[in-house]
């Protein structure tokens, strides 16, 4: 009977226990999960936040150096300031300042589309860059590294010269170890141009007798 009693008894005391969530008017201490100091509060930009910072301005300091590219922008800036839709006094068009006779022999006839169109401007560099790396191989493998009038001659040095001045020009002040200048109608030089352009990676245009923008 008195087992009885004492099996009731503890049952009686289980219920409470459980009923009770375990505490029996003990507090469970909780400091130890203090995360004082600690910024649990984070902010996110609403829709229309994305949208008004997307379309902020936005400026960029991008380094080329010597690469190829590097090589585009500097020699475009000094044609026309990276302008697409100039064209200047004497009819030269774009960027890159092409002549008409020039765009006609690397296969572009209609100058207005030429001057709309960016992407076709930089194939038309590209284009005739390898027409002059073409003519011009055998000098860029026997000048490359030489000085001449104090400029040291690389392969995008020679490229751009060939650019302002035309790669006959070029041959000519190169084999005559500077004696035959050239200036063209804005006084700038091959010498200038041999120098300022010196050094920058061209390496992966290919030479090519008829490139042509396709």
């Amino acid at each position: 009977m008195k087992q009885s009693h004492l099996r009731v008894t503890v049952l009686l005391l289980v219920a409470i226990f459980v009923a009770t969530g375990f505490s029996f008017n003990e507090r469970i201490d909780l400091s130890h999960y203090k995360l004082e100091g600690v910024a649990l509060c984070y902010t996110v930009p609403n829709e229309f936040e994305l949208v008004s910072e997307t379309t902020l301005p936005m400026s960029y300091n991008l380094f080329l150096g010597k690469t190829y590219v590097g090589f585009k922008e500097a020699l475009g800036f000094k044609e026309s300031r990276g302008n697409y839709s100039i064209i200047n006094q004497f009819g030269y068009m774009g960027k890159y300042q092409f002549g008409k006779s020039t765009l006609h022999m690397i296969g572009i006839k209609n100058s207005e589309q030429f001057l709309e169109d960016t992407f076709l401007q930089e194939k038309a560099f590209t284009a005739y860059t390898a027409r002059n790396k073409w003519i011009l191989r055998k000098d860029i493998k026997r000048y490359n590294g030489r000085h001449i009038g104090g400029v040291k001659i690389t392969e995008s040095g020679i490229l751009a010269a060939a650019h302002l001045a035309g790669a006959g020009n070029v041959k000519k002040f190169l084999r005559s170890g500077g004696e035959q200048r050239f200036e063209d109608a804005n006084g700038t030089s091959i010498r200038y141009y041999l120098k300022k352009f010196s050094g920058y990676d061209t390496s992966h245009i290919v030479a090519s007798r008829k490139a042509k923008v396709k």
